[in-house]
Parts: structure tokens; sequence; C-alpha cells
């Protein structure tokens, strides 16, 4: 176990799992084993009853749009996240998020105020092209994505298209994106015509501060 710190760029080398550097200054860790198979199916029940997970309305080259997933978002107090033209206020945390952020910031060294809960029902929910480079998540945010249930793919590639990178994330599994990667990499969960089950996704981040506006996303 790492011991928390206050720094924003912890130590992810001593983690568990796969260390794989971003250029020029970033970083993934995957972790396959974060969580027993037993524990996660427990988790992904307990969050299936306790979240109110909803299909939202984003705002799409000009247009609204739903999203392609239904999502929540808890969190610390007054805390809001704002993307692609809509703002989520945060529900208080339920018991089985307060748990694994507890488990979370005992590892990484990075204490998080907020997480962005994803259902992706079948294989016809996705998460487009897009990096997590709002203002209020910092210069270089560290954000830890927690898998539960069907396994998806999760690509990442250079904003160049220089490079590109692809991961499955199963059930249990750690995913943590550190360092610059934000600022040269984007990521996403493609769909799939094969038949898959409902994941579950729980992406753990900090927020600093509520901004005023956002560039327009294409999630």
């Amino acid at each position: 176990m790492v011991s928390i710190s206050k720094s924003s760029d912890p130590d992810l080398k001593r983690l568990a799992g796969s260390y794989h550097p971003l250029p020029p200054g970033g970083c993934i860790v995957l972790d396959e084993c974060f969580l027993p198979a037993a524990q996660a199916d427990c988790l992904f029940k307990q969050l299936a009853g306790e979240l109110d997970l909803a299909q939202r309305p984003i705002q799409m080259f000009g247009r609204q749009v739903l999203q392609p997933r239904l999502t929540a978002f808890h969190g610390d107090g007054e805390v809001a996240y704002r993307y692609s033209g809509q703002t989520m206020a945060a529900r208080a945390w339920t018991k089985g998020l307060a748990n694994i952020r507890r488990c979370l910031q005992k590892q990484i060294g990075v204490r998080f105020n907020s997480v962005l809960c994803n259902l992706y029902r079948d294989g016809q929910d996705s998460m487009g092209w897009h990096a997590d480079d709002e203002p209020e998540l910092g210069p270089n945010p560290t954000i830890a994505s927690v898998s539960l249930g069907a396994s998806r793919r999760f690509l990442i590639k250079s904003r160049d298209g220089s490079q590109r990178l692809e991961y499955l994330l199963g059930n249990g599994s750690l995913l943590i994106m550190a360092g610059d990667c934000q600022h040269h990499w984007v990521h996403q969960v493609p769909r799939t015509a094969r038949p898959v089950g409902p994941r579950i996704n729980l992406t753990f981040r900090r927020i600093f501060s509520r901004p005023d506006r956002r560039r327009p996303g294409c999630r």
C-alpha cells in the first residue's frame, strides 16, 4: 500500500499492475485484479440499487443529444462537474462508493472528492473519443477508473494519431491515468456488435473549482 500524499503526482510505479508510459509525460497503470471477482459482483449489485442512474442530455456540435449510457455523479459537499454543456451537482456518497473511495485513496495516494458513474447497458452503449481535460480537474489530473460487470474495450490514442493502445477492462479491474496524458491523448469505450452484458464504470477524480463555461465536447 502507498501512503496518502498531498502531491498531485503520485509515484504510480510503486503500485501493483502494469505501468505504461504515455509520452511525453503521462502514464497508465492497469491492475486487472484490483477487486476479487466475488467482491466486484457484490459491488455491482449494490450500486445498481443505490445509484440514481439516468440517460442525461449533453451538448454536441450545437444540439442536445442523449448520452449513449446512463450516468450518476456523487461527491463531497457542493462539488459540481461541468462537461459537454451540462452541469452535474454531486449527490451524497453512497455506502458502496464511499468504501471503494477509501480503498483507492489508501492505494494510490490521491484524495478524490467525486466520482462519475456510467452504466453501459449493452454493447450499443459507448463513450466517444475525448480527454478528461476540464479546467476544474487541474492541469495534470490523476483519474482512477474501476470497472464492474462485463468486460469492455478501452482505446487510447495520441492526439496526432501516431500511437494507439487497447486494453480490455474486466470485472474488478482498475485503470489509472495520470501525468500530462489528458493534454496529449484521447480515449474511448467503443460500441460492439457482439453480445455483452451490463457494465458499471466508476471514474474517481478530484475537482478543484466550478467553471463558468466549457468548450464544446464530442461525447
